[in-house]
């Protein structure tokens, strides 16, 4: 743009804004919360994240989506896509849909929601096994083990830093999950004997381990020491600025908060207090 041109352009800029913010006054709230639907929950999901997501329904955050449609009043209607590069960019930034039921806190992508959950990476292993007793990486127990973990997640670090990577065995981080399943591949690994534990995230290994592998025990890891941390809060992620539409979610999450950690438990998550120090006991 020529220099003569900026004043005007600045000029321009400024009025704007002073249009925008009378609007935001007048209607009480940011002008990006017109994007949220009034009439149905527009979640955007990945349509093949068992046991997260799926496009048949199955998934506990296909039923977390309708505890809050009902707390709402609305139906809910999904934007599928995987969940993968250009997701947010995709959904959520796009306009197609209004809220991704699972993210971690902090996230830049999207704007965070209060966390609803804490949960861990878990070491899963045969419950009548010789490592059921096992609670930490750093157990001599696990010294000549063959581990499954998924590359390049934090638990990694934690395993090489203990000598374990030398012979883990290393299973995909990005695949699409309506073709792939390093998870369920690691969880049947173990079961038949391939490999003697499996390290994975516990709002995935959780519930796959309740449903399918019964015979096989789920530990969070929550006194590893050193960094990184293997804890996350999860929150839900809607469009940067839609603060009217954030606080919404917040209240509902608080006024729920009993219902959530049921439905969760229920799934088969490890839950834990906010710091990731200890399992919450809540009742079935």
């Amino acid at each position: 743009m020529p220099a003569w041109a900026e004043p005007a352009r600045a000029g321009l800029r400024v009025a704007a804004l002073a249009l925008l913010a009378a609007g935001a006054a007048g209607s009480g709230q940011a002008q990006t919360s017109d994007l949220v639907s009034k009439s149905a929950l527009r979640v955007c999901a990945d349509p093949a994240a068992d046991p997260m997501s799926m496009k048949d329904g199955s998934g506990y955050e296909n039923r977390l989506a309708e505890l809050f449609a009902e707390k709402l009043g609305r139906p809910v209607s999904y934007t599928w896509f995987p969940m993968a590069t250009g997701f947010i960019r995709q959904t959520l930034k796009a306009g197609r849909c209004d809220v991704v039921m699972g993210y971690a806190q902090g996230h830049e992508l999207v704007l965070n929601t209060n966390h609803y959950m804490t949960s861990a990476y878990v070491l899963v292993v045969p419950e009548d096994g010789p490592l059921a007793g096992v609670t930490t990486l750093s157990d001599p127990a696990l010294q000549g083990r063959k581990l499954g973990v998924i590359a390049g997640s934090p638990p990694a670090t934690h395993m090489a830093r203990h000598g374990l990577i030398g012979k883990a065995r290393p299973y995909a981080l990005v695949v699409d999950r309506r073709v792939e399943s390093p998870a369920s591949d690691m969880l049947d690994d173990l079961a038949a004997g391939e490999i003697d534990a499996a390290v994975l995230w516990g709002p995935i290994g959780g519930p796959l381990v309740k449903r399918d592998h019964p015979g096989l025990k789920v530990t969070p890891l929550i006194n590893e020491a050193g960094a990184p941390k293997l804890f996350y809060r999860i929150t839900m992620g809607v469009r940067q600025g839609e603060k009217v539409w954030q606080r919404q979610l917040n209240s509902l999450i608080r006024r729920n908060q009993s219902e959530i950690d049921a439905l969760l438990t229920e799934a088969g998550v490890p839950l834990l207090d906010d710091m990731g120090a200890r399992a919450l006991d809540v009742g079935q």
